[in-house]
């Protein structure tokens, strides 16, 4: 299947609608159950065939479908009878299959999935009939009508989520508007694609869909889900598109599938949300629940995030680029006299002899001894990350063995499909070549290996999985942080990487960042828009350059971003040099280490929500309405969030502005620096303190601190102190997440009249009693 027609140029996107707008095309609507087994919940549905027929009226041609006869010659079906089942996952989630071509539903297990689906029961029928069945459980109810087939969902007290739409329901004046629930087949290839149409409510938003730079909630946008480099934060292309969604009216989809797939979320209907699939069989998972639990289902069948190391959610400092030995010793030298905190030197695109050619290896003209600088620097509280990139150019050392041994993505006829040799990741022997290549850093002392790019997996090439690049086009990211994932872990025993591409199941890999933004009030928060959309997809940790990417970043600009990007779960300063403070003003260089100790005193508030949020399968930088499902006011707020279940940041994104206007939920919050009191359920024009950000902690919570050291590996967890809000006559519960050597240990407590009281103390290393609350904000 190739579809090259809906492809005008290398890299593009295709548009997997542009199917259902063609004449030529035929199209097959579901009619009926032909049979069905309850006990099994399978079954066959009989398709009807249609056409696209013109029709003028006033002056005006439409083209409406129309039942048609075969013809075909010598003989094929005219209405074909094709299979489709739904498993039963859990309570919450069930999976639908339906066939458009063949005559039973086969394995389809796949990267995405941590493990094969099986049925684990929770459902049952409750009604059934000779035109339906209802399933029930303790969740929800599927609905399968028999004539016309449709498929109804609704929630545990009886009202309907949504429905497929089928063609006798059209309410329009041309049938064809909405698209029905259905398949067309192509006259250029006789390649099948799928229009999975279902309802939208007057009410409802949609969110999720990936690393989206456009508005929050979805409805109203078409997306192509097909990863692109976006060269852009700021467009609606995708580095880490998801083909998962969640709605305010208590439920999700995931579209278990790696080919290119079109969203239409009330773009060209505003009731209706139709996801075109481009295979011949769609393969969707249904769940049900407010978006938290939406989300820990979702991320039990695709994998919840690891949780990566300490030293991680410290500074990254870096530019575009560090070319020598002299300046990275430079910067790391200066970040200490200046007294910065910073855990992590990056080394982007210069560290090889020539700029961008990746060859794994040090420049020997420009760095004297690699392995030594590590050393040092590690001595210092220090971790290295390298860039690199699967792309090899012709002029690369390593272009001519790739080929040679064939570990490149080739045509079907063979020969590159690009002017670049570009590694296939879906050979065991390119992973190993690969791994090989990538040790060699980690045993030299690197920390973190940057994963650039990733995108551009040819679509018209062939794969070692003997698919081509129209399944593994959309999984090659996904293989890709595997890849590096992986050997990264077997070296240092951290989980970690820094990824720009994505692909669902991707979240098990951390950490990615939103690549190359524009250095613009705009760019920042199109950049927070992103990093909340990706996290409704089951990413815990995500990054993006603070101040910008593409250009200097103006010091106003990067001065508001700074507190925004030290209250995200990763901390990274990338970009066109200067991105180092003391190369701005002196005041800038204070408001730079302000932010940055900031980050470094919540520390064990930091790591305690990074390991809650990833067992439970929740982003650490979440919207409002993750934690507020029911705060009708939550659902529209799409430049605020929450980091972590008890800080709310509102970052400032207008230049010279001093204040803004706050949603504050429901309940009592208190200003992080002001201490002022703020009632929730309200909009509040708040004025920042002396970091240009304003923080809210919610009332009751008891966050713990630590002194700043310039490292994480320098912190004393002895010394962990606690900040109570609100009336500290409550008793105010407390979790810790202690790092033990790659792993961490949860201790938990509370705290009654400034006094910390511990449940288990069985804890290594650390002496708990030390701990104690040093400030108690009482309500105002």
């Amino acid at each position: 299947m190739t579809h090259h027609a809906d492809i005008p140029f290398l890299g593009d996107a295709p548009d997997m609608s542009k199917p259902f707008s063609k004449l030529e095309n035929t199209y097959f609507l579901p009619e009926t159950i032909h049979e069905f087994d309850s006990q099994t919940a399978s079954g066959s549905i009989k398709w009807n065939r249609f056409e696209r027929k013109p029709r003028l009226s006033f002056n005006k041609y439409t083209f409406p479908l129309e039942t048609s006869k075969s013809w075909e010659f010598p003989e094929y079906v005219e209405s074909p009878d094709l299979p489709f089942s739904i498993t039963f996952v859990d309570e919450r989630t069930i999976r639908i299959r339906i066939s458009a071509k063949e005559n039973t539903l086969q394995t389809r297990d796949s990267l995405m999935l941590t493990q094969p689906i099986k049925e684990k029961g929770g459902w049952q029928v409750t009604k059934q009939d000779t035109n339906k069945i209802v399933y029930e459980s303790s969740a929800g109810t599927i609905m399968i009508h028999y004539y016309p087939w449709k498929l109804e969902f609704r929630d545990h007290s009886g009202q309907l989520l949504t429905q497929t739409h089928h063609l006798s329901e059209g309410m329009a004046l041309q049938n064809s508007n909405p698209i029905p629930f259905g398949y067309t087949r192509s006259i250029e290839d006789m390649s099948r694609t799928l229009a999975a149409s279902f309802s939208l409510s007057p009410y409802e938003k949609i969110y999720g869909t990936g690393e989206s730079f456009m508005k929050l909630d979805k409805r109203g946008q078409k997306i192509n889900l097909f990863t692109r480099d976006a060269l852009s934060g700021q467009t609606e292309d995708m580095y880490k598109p998801i083909p998962f969604f969640l709605s305010n009216m208590g439920y999700g989809m995931f579209y278990h599938h790696s080919c290119p797939i079109t969203c239409d979320i009330g773009h060209s209907n505003d009731g209706m949300n139709t996801t075109y699939i481009g295979e011949d069989e769609l393969d969707m998972f249904f769940f049900f629940g407010k978006p938290k639990e939406v989300l820990a289902a979702y991320t039990v069948l695709t994998g919840k995030s690891e949780v990566p190391p300490l030293w991680s959610f410290g500074l990254w400092m870096s530019r575009i680029t560090y070319k020598s030995e002299e300046e990275v010793r430079e910067v790391a030298g200066r970040l200490r006299e200046y007294q910065i905190p910073c855990d992590v030197i990056h080394l982007d695109t210069g560290w090889f002899e020539k700029d961008w050619r990746c060859n794994y290896i040090f420049s020997p003209s420009r760095f004297d001894n690699a392995e030594k600088m590590i050393s040092d620097l590690n001595q210092d509280g220090y971790h290295i990350s390298l860039w690199q990139i699967p792309y090899f150019t012709p002029s690369n050392d390593l272009y001519d063995e790739i080929i040679r041994e064939g570990l490149a993505i080739t045509k079907p006829n063979g020969g590159l499909p690009t002017e670049d040799a570009i590694l296939d990741f879906s050979n065991p022997k390119t992973i190993h070549w690969y791994q090989d290549h990538i040790k060699n850093l980690l045993d030299m002392g690197v920390s973190a290996i940057k994963a650039d790019f990733g995108e551009a997996a040819p679509i018209g090439g062939q794969y070692a999985s003997g698919k081509n690049g129209w399944i593994e086009h959309n999984l090659y990211p996904l293989r890709y942080n595997q890849a590096v994932a992986d050997i990264t872990k077997v070296v240092t025993g951290d989980s970690i990487l820094w990824g720009r591409s994505a692909w669902a199941g991707s979240q098990r890999y951390p950490v990615h960042w939103g690549g190359d933004v524009e250095n613009t009030d705009n760019g920042m928060l199109a950049s927070l828009r992103a990093g909340l959309s990706l996290g409704m997809t089951g990413f815990s940790f995500w990054s993006h350059d603070i101040g910008g990417f593409v250009r200097k970043s103006p010091q106003e600009l990067y001065r508001r971003w700074m507190p925004f990007g030290m209250l995200t779960s990763h901390s990274h300063c990338h970009g066109a040099p200067p991105k180092e403070p003391w190369l701005f003003d002196r005041d800038f260089l204070d408001d730079f280490r302000m932010a940055v100790e900031l980050k470094y005193k919540l520390m064990p508030y930091i790591f305690t929500q990074a390991v809650l949020s990833a067992e439970n399968g929740l982003p650490l930088l979440r919207p409002l309405f993750l934690d507020f499902p029911e705060d009708p006011g939550s659902w529209n707020i799409e430049d605020q969030y929450l980091f972590g279940s008890d800080l709310l940041v509102a970052p400032l994104f207008k230049a010279y502005e001093t204040g803004r206007q706050v949603y504050a939920p429901n309940g009592n919050w208190i200003d992080y620096q002001t201490n002022e009191c703020i009632e929730g359920g309200k909009w509040h024009y708040i004025e920042s303190g002396d970091m240009p950000i304003i923080i809210l902690v919610k009332e009751h919570a008891a966050i713990p601190h630590i002194p700043v050291a310039q490292s994480t590996s320098h912190l004393d967890w002895n010394q962990v102190y606690f900040v109570t809000f609100g009336d500290s006559d409550n008793s105010d519960k407390w979790v810790v997440a202690l790092p033990v050597n790659n792993s961490y240990q949860l201790l938990k407590g509370f705290i009654q009249n400034k006094l910390v009281s511990v449940e288990n103390s069985d804890i290594v290393d650390v002496n708990v009693t030390k701990w104690k609350v040093v400030e108690a904000i009482n309500d105002h």
